[in-house]
């Protein structure tokens, strides 16, 4: 599940209909897939919107994070 997300973030471009089957047989349902591949798209968007606005990091979280 992690290497798909990560594929997802890092190359969208990339991620093939082997990679969907590789969840269904570590026993995924098409539930589970929907659900990470819409978890992953909503946080890659959300991060884009914050920095594309420059919205900086909480006060609370260090620095070199």
């Amino acid at each position: 599940m992690l290497v798909i997300a990560s594929k997802l973030t890092v190359e969208p471009g990339k991620v093939t209909e082997a990679d969907i089957d590789s969840l269904r047989e570590a026993g995924f349902s098409d539930r589970d897939i929907l659900d990470i591949v819409e978890v992953t798209a909503y946080y890659a968007y959300v991060n884009r919107i914050a920095d594309g606005l420059g919205v900086g990091l909480e006060a609370w979280i260090p620095e070199d994070s």
